[in-house]
């Protein structure tokens, strides 16, 4: 980054026309950013590597690469390291997010006191806030902690997001979607990758689901930094706001239609297909389905 700042401080990125003031920043390049990149034409790269040939190099489930999807947990590694993990180094952040998703007590009662029409996500923002008691860069900061030291319990707080948020977010469905009843105890999970054990809470057990959600998780771990939830996020935490706060400020820039509610609507369409096909006499099961869903991905998305 010195370098960087060295040899190009003074480059020019481009010029800003006033429709892009009015339009919230639209394609104003204002963010140097390292961990992944949206090519247009062969899709989304990781450290420079594409969803291909992220399938071929990184630990699964199983272990070996190529045996079924990556977990994202061995991604988690690359975008923090830069490097490839070891089936080892992978299943130490799988132990390391399974023993830091444990809730403060109080943030069951609060998601299960919330009105059931009120929208998932901003569900899932109030039970992330509530977590923010516990931010240990707020307590460090707090305690005169010298800026050299911030990264330090910067990552202690992200490291404690990414593991809270598959707990909230099946609290949240469980209670909104389906009968309320859930079994947060992290011993359950042990054997359990990320994306299997947010499957469990969920209350999934398929084979088939679990590998989708490691590829759904895996290709929407980063998506660069100029999308308008990672731009909240960074802009926000450049007030030194904790990650706690920073990130739900990206949950309510992701909530957008033009943003991550698009999602929403992908799956809306989806459930609309499902019952054509009911209709027309046509027998589709939730296995059909996810694969269906599966190969999308694959082979049209991320060919």
């Amino acid at each position: 980054m010195k370098q960087l700042k060295k040899n190009y401080g003074d480059l020019s990125l481009g010029e800003v026309t006033v429709d892009q003031c009015i339009g919230g920043g639209r394609d104003v390049k204002c963010m140097y950013y390292e961990t992944s990149l949206l090519d247009a034409h062969e899709g989304i790269r990781f450290r420079g590597f594409s969803i291909p040939e992220l399938q071929a190099k990184l630990p699964t489930f199983k272990g070996p690469a190529g045996q079924g999807e990556p977990v994202p947990e061995a991604l988690l590694w690359l975008l923090l390291t830069s490097e490839i993990p070891t089936i080892e180094q992978t299943k130490s952040v799988t132990e390391e997010l399974r023993e830091r998703s444990t809730l403060p007590s109080f943030v069951e009662p609060l998601i299960r006191s919330l009105p059931k029409n009120m929208h998932a996500m901003t569900q899932l923002n109030i039970g992330l806030m509530a977590c923010q008691t516990n931010s240990k860069f707020a307590a460090a900061y707090e305690s005169g902690v010298h800026k050299s030291k911030y990264w330090e319990y910067s990552l202690e707080d992200i490291l404690d997001v990414i593991a809270k948020l598959a707990p909230i977010a099946a609290l949240v469905y469980r209670n909104k979607f389906a009968d309320g009843k859930i079994n947060l105890d992290k011993n359950q999970f042990k054997g359990l990758d990320y994306s299997a054990s947010f499957n469990r809470m969920l209350g999934y057990d398929s084979p088939a689901f679990d590998e989708l959600m490691r590829l759904y998780l895996v290709i929407h771990s980063d998506h660069e930094g100029g999308n308008a939830s990672a731009h909240t996020t960074h802009l926000v935490g450049s007030t030194l706001s904790d990650p706690y706060l920073s990130f739900a400020s990206g949950l309510n820039a992701l909530a957008g239609p033009l943003h991550g509610l698009a999602n929403q609507e992908v799956l809306s369409w989806i459930l609309q297909l499902q019952e054509k096909f009911s209709k027309e006499g046509k027998q589709v099961n939730k296995e059909t389905i996810t694969q269906v869903i599966y190969n999308f991905y694959i082979n049209y998305l991320y060919p």
